[in-house]
Parts: structure tokens; C-alpha cells; sequence
């Protein structure tokens, strides 16, 4: 079914209501000892995510960061349609690329959007992983534009875990949601592959020190 159908749109409509019950079910709890949300509100970070606690972002980002425009970058790929379009129907806008498909022109545009004051999202080890591991992409854009990176991580209190490549979390309703802020990353400016290697490596342990349930 192609999204730009009437059929498509009167499902996502209807999922979309379903969905925004749900997300008001959970019980948010915010564990912020940086100080990340006065932070954010004095300039524009990469906000840097597993790719499988996407699902109730907008559940946090919406009391915790509303007065700043934010971006996901989303894959290009079919899978990534609908994803981007749960995104910008919660108000937020999208970059559409990957490693794989449209790297260099969503580059520029998160490059831009950095510049213009807006926040951008990335799952650095998405769309196809491995879990948990970081790419090098989002160390290249903190370098080339002076962002710093934030590490953000939810936890649930009760959960189901998809058979995916990431193990995908989806909350239970009523359950706990936990967001979890780490301290934000001035990523260092690096001149050979070693010197990315262990900044990238370094961002790596800096989210996943925030990870309870693996």
C-alpha cells in the first residue's frame, strides 16, 4: 500500500491517535544531571539515540525540548517511510539518508540545519547496526560543525523486545518510561583515522554507560 494512498492516510491517522494514547500512558521520569535541558535551550546539539528506543522519543522531547526545532535523520529506505512519517506527523521534521542511500546530501542538510539553530537526531548504529556500536558519521558532523553531542537513553519498567537486528523495545503501556541525559561531547578534532577511531569510540562508551537493559 503506497503511503500517499487514502487508505494509507486514514491508517496513519488512526494509528497516530492510537499511538499518541499510548505514549500518555507511560509514567515519564527524567534523569538529567547535566543540566542537558538548559543546555540545549542555549544552543543546538546531535542528540544521539540507539535505534531501538526510538519508538517514544517524542514522549520525552516534547515537555523536555519545545521551544527548539529538532530533526531525525531517517534512512531512505522503504522501511524508513513510515518512521519518517510518525515523526513529522508529532510536529518534527526529517532528513532522509544513510551511509547507504543519500549519505552526502544528508550530510549537507543536517550540516545546515546545525548552522540554522535547529537540533538533529541520530541513531549511530542505524538502520542496520550493528547494535550498539557507533558509526563514524555522527563524530564526522559533531567535527565539522562544533555541535556538541548528547547521549539520550530510555528505559522502561516493563517492556516487549521485537526479533530484530537490534532487538527493538516497545514499552508496555502504563509502564515507567526513564530518559535517561548523558553529559554533552565536544567531539575533538581528529587529523588521521586513529584519532576518529577513539573519538568515535569514546562517544560509544559514553552512550552506552547510560544502558541498564541490553
Amino acid at each position: 500500500m503506497k503511503l500517499d494512498s487514502w487508505r494509507a492516510r486514514a491508517l496513519i491517522e488512526v494509528g497516530y491517535a492510537l499511538y499518541l494514547l499510548w505514549a500518555r500512558t507511560l509514567r515519564l521520569q527524567v534523569d538529567d544531571p547535566e543540566n542537558v535541558v538548559g543546555f540545549v535551550r542555549e544552543r543546538p546539539v546531535i542528540f544521539a539515540i540507539w535505534h531501538n528506543r526510538l519508538l517514544m522519543l517524542p514522549r520525552v522531547f516534547d515537555p523536555c525540548f519545545p521551544s527548539r526545532q529538532s530533526l531525525g535523520l531517517i534512512s531512505a529506505s522503504r522501511d524508513g517511510d513510515l518512521v519518517a512519517t510518525l515523526i513529522e506527523r508529532s510536529g518534527y521534521g526529517t532528513v532522509r539518508g544513510s551511509s547507504s542511500r543519500k549519505g552526502v546530501i544528508a550530510l549537507r542538510q543536517l550540516v545546515d540545519s546545525l548552522a540554522a539553530g535547529m537540533n538533529v537526531l541520530i541513531t549511530p548504529d542505524g538502520p542496520r547496526g550493528p547494535v550498539y556500536e557507533t558509526s563514524p558519521g555522527v563524530v564526522f558532523l559533531a567535527q565539522k560543525t562544533g555541535a556538541p553531542v548528547v547521549p539520550i537513553h530510555l528505559e522502561y519498567s516493563r517492556c516487549w523486545r521485537l526479533k530484530s537486528w537490534d532487538r527493538f523495545v516497545v514499552p508496555h503501556p502504563f509502564a515507567r518510561l526513564r530518559a535517561r541525559f548523558g553529559a554533552p561531547l565536544q567531539m575533538a578534532p581528529a587529523t588521521d583515522a586513529n584519532q576518529l577511531e577513539a573519538e568515535r569510540l569514546r562517544l560509544q562508551e559514553a552512550m552506552m554507560s547510560l544502558v541498564e537493559q541490553k
